[in-house]
């Protein structure tokens, strides 16, 4: 059983939209098995997007994620890293399909909605940062 981490982003939660989102990620039989509401800090959203660290929209990562609550969520299932990361959709929602959450959803590349692990080693990392007593 594999594990990842979602993030319902800012956006997501001004509009109102995570019970429909969770509903998506439940009506396709994964598992949430851990669920936390909370403003991001600046270290932890500097700490979960590193990876970007030397590109110039960093600034905008961090700002975007610190300006308001998020919905944290720990899935397992079988493949989901995998499975979550089709569920959410491309990115750009112009190219997600239209039955993806960002397909359905997103207004924007910029405020597309969710944020999901892209594979197991970064879900480990992601999980330990966003759920620190529930790392492996």
């Amino acid at each position: 059983m594999e594990r990842t981490l979602v993030l319902l982003k800012p956006d997501a939660v001004e509009r109102r939209l995570i019970g429909r989102i969770l509903a998506i990620y439940e009506e396709k039989g994964l598992n949430i098995t851990a669920l936390r509401m909370l403003k991001p800090t600046r270290e932890i959203a500097e700490v979960h997007y590193q990876e970007h660290r030397d590109k110039p929209f960093f600034s905008e990562l961090v700002a975007f994620l610190t300006r308001g609550k998020v919905c944290a969520l720990i899935i397992e299932g079988e493949n989901v890293v995998k499975t979550v990361r089709k569920i959410n959709g491309a990115t750009d929602p112009a190219e997600a399909e239209a039955g993806t959450i960002r397909g359905r959803f997103a207004l924007s590349k910029g405020e597309n909605l969710v944020h999901a692990s892209d594979s197991v080693d970064s879900a480990e990392r992601e999980i330990a940062i966003w759920f620190p007593g529930l790392a492996d």
